[in-house]
């Protein structure tokens, strides 16, 4: 169990940087995430070569995997796009109300009785977004795609916890990439009539920033979030992903100089989310005693 967490908060240190890429990649939304899902998908079908992991299984099996695959694909447009239009401490802060809505939705997909704890706890992420939306009136736009994406994230995380379950972490996260890629890619020509590029093709850069990305911050990424799922609620990992800003917001205002762009509201809202991750750091050590 200690060696998951371990490996959850280096997935999440991974995770810290994905909002980074957002801000250096000058494509737009729709083609930084097409790159993104292509590359992981050419990187994933050389490790299953090389490991000699078998990947064949059935077209329905890969149908299920895919499904997830296209929330995952959908996370990523609403989270750049949120970025675009805000920056990147607006971004991953939305992102923290992934734990929100796992709390929402996995009771009611489940069939399950909702669990106090898991929503008051998420109450003081909400409670944060609130406040920053409420004080900072120019980034509402990139505020609200950003609470689009945290609701497919939490989505995600919930089917993507009931595959690992029946197949190889990097089988999915292939299947995923590829069906994110083939979907995507069909839409790709309507995407860019309503929000055209000023380039198609990356430069030399943005191919170099686009590996990067692929290769650590997805690949590296959700195999090590799929191994987790395995041993920690979907809740638990949620809700530690919100220490993702921290991680993210510390680069944006060294290296973008975001901290002239945010105000004390966005601060006090940043405090109740942290609280949310440290008291339920908390509460999941307990169980682990007992």
């Amino acid at each position: 169990m200690k060696k998951s967490y371990v490996l959850l908060h280096l997935a999440v240190i991974l995770a810290g940087f994905t909002g980074v890429f957002g801000k250096l990649i000058t494509l737009n939304e729709g083609l930084l995430v097409w790159y993104r899902l292509l590359f992981s998908s050419v990187i994933l079908f050389f490790i299953l070569k090389l490991l000699r992991i078998p990947y064949k299984i059935s077209t329905q099996e890969k149908i299920r995997i895919i499904k997830a695959g296209l929330l995952i694909t959908m996370h990523w447009l609403f989270f750049y796009a949120s970025i675009k239009y805000s920056n990147i401490s607006i971004g991953v802060v939305c992102y923290c109300l992934t734990s929100f809505f796992t709390a929402v939705f996995k009771p009611l997909i489940d069939r399950e009785k909702f669990k106090i704890s898991e929503l008051l706890l998420s109450t003081l992420t909400l409670l944060g977004i609130s406040l920053i939306f409420h004080f900072d009136s120019s980034y509402q736009l990139g505020i609200i795609l950003g609470v689009v994406s945290s609701a497919l994230g939490a989505l995600y995380t919930i089917y993507n916890n009931r595959l690992v379950r029946h197949f190889d972490t990097k089988v999915i996260n292939f299947y995923q990439m590829i069906g994110g890629t083939l979907c995507l890619g069909a839409l790709m020509p309507v995407y860019l009539a309503f929000f055209p590029s000023d380039s198609i093709v990356p430069d030399l850069k943005n191919t170099a920033y686009l590996g990067v990305l692929a290769l650590f911050c997805t690949v590296g990424l959700y195999v090590a979030f799929a191994e987790v799922l395995k041993k920690i609620p979907a809740f638990t990992v949620n809700l530690t992903f919100n220490l993702e800003p921290v991680y993210a917001i510390i680069i944006a205002f060294l290296f973008f100089g975001e901290s002239k762009e945010v105000g004390l509201p966005f601060y006090i809202g940043l405090s109740l989310i942290i609280t949310s991750v440290i008291l339920q750091t908390v509460i999941s050590v307990k169980k682990v005693q007992y």
